[in-house]
């Protein structure tokens, strides 16, 4: 599809109040997505894990208006109390999408939404979030007009993209891609492709669980991090690198190879870490406890050959990756070795996911 074709259809039912309620999943990249276009498109493909107990509740109440609005009007409400801080994401996202949903601007929405999280957790909640609301306006969409699932979904990545990149993979369950790959007839810089096909069965059910090593707001955001790789002197030698590691990790996706899909998980995140260590201005977002962390699974992982391992988002907390089979060992040595490193004890335990809900 191309960018064209995600612009609404004629609006054949006239509905003037309307409410539309979805839960929506984080998700964890292996192969990072780390440099975008001004448009909202990826510099190189990723792939992740959609996860399952790191959550967004939204939920949009749709009044319709006497004349339709310049701009999309709507208040926020997050965590039942009305909110300012992020109202300034939300009216930009509105303001690109608006093109291509443009009855939004025929209503009033409010909007409520609460994460399964704590905020200030550390997790990325911008991928829940901006999913979840996407798959509310596109419940309107399908009321108002003509569309498929299969379009449903597809739009929802798309507009989500538009309000953070990472959201457009949490729109399905299991494994999901996004950005345009050789290996991939279907894959596209617009929207992710959920990968169904060629996923040995050891990923069933993979464990995350995710050590809180740091609970305050990142240092540097994200938008930031992605901006500072335009002059980064390893861009395009990184960009590179993502691509052919998706090729990789198809491969290890597909022949179940726990050994190699541990190197290149870690490889990746330890990559992310040291593009923001090259960029200018150069910043750390690991902390002590992130690399105590990272030594201890690696040793573990060499002591009792259990693969386990390790990845990071663009922060300190510390994602750790393994197969449902060995919960009863990783988890012991997890509330031994580990909790004690995290802030407070703080971990949270996930795996994949079948992706967004209804309620």
């Amino acid at each position: 599809m191309i960018i064209q074709d995600f612009t609404a259809n004629e609006v054949t039912n006239k509905i003037d109040e309307i409410s539309f309620s979805w839960e929506s999943p984080s998700n964890i990249a292996l192969v990072k997505y780390w440099g975008k276009n001004p448009d909202q498109t990826p510099k190189n493909s990723s792939i992740s894990f959609t996860l399952s107990n790191c959550t967004t509740k939204t939920s949009i109440l749709f009044k319709r208006i006497d004349k339709t609005s310049e701009n999309i009007g709507f208040d926020l409400i997050f965590d039942g109390k009305k909110n300012t801080s992020f109202r300034p994401k939300i009216v930009k996202f509105f303001s690109m999408i608006q093109e291509y949903c443009p009855y939004l601007k025929d209503y009033h929405l409010l909007i409520s939404s609460s994460n399964s999280f704590p905020h200030s957790s550390g997790i990325a909640s911008s991928a829940s979030s901006m999913s979840a609301l996407s798959l509310c306006i596109m419940s309107l969409e399908k009321k108002l007009t003509l569309i498929d699932d299969d379009y449903f979904f597809k739009k929802a990545s798309f507009i989500s993209r538009i309000g953070s990149g990472s959201a457009s993979r949490s729109v399905y369950g299991g494994v999901n891609l996004w950005g345009k790959h050789k290996e991939l007839n279907n894959s596209s810089d617009l929207y992710s492709v959920k990968l169904s096909k060629n996923i040995s069965p050891k990923f069933n059910n993979y464990r995350d669980v995710i050590l809180i090593i740091d609970d305050k707001e990142k240092e540097v955001s994200s938008s930031v991090g992605h901006g500072l790789m335009n002059d980064n002197p390893f861009s395009k030698v990184r960009f590179n690198a993502a691509n052919n590691n998706i090729t990789k990790l198809l491969e290890i996706l597909a022949s179940g190879n726990l050994n190699d899909f541990c190197e290149l998980v870690e490889g990746e995140a330890l990559m992310l870490h040291s593009l923001m260590m090259n960029s200018n201005p150069s910043y750390i977002l690991m902390k002590p406890e992130t690399l105590e962390v990272i030594e201890r699974i690696q040793d573990f992982r060499e002591n009792s050959e259990i693969p386990v391992c390790f990845t990071l988002d663009a922060g300190a907390n510390v994602h750790v990756l393994f197969p449902e089979n060995f919960s009863k060992e990783v988890m012991t040595f997890i509330e031994k070795e580990l909790a004690s490193l995290c802030k407070g004890g703080k971990f949270i335990t996930d795996f994949i996911g079948e992706g967004p809900k209804q309620f």
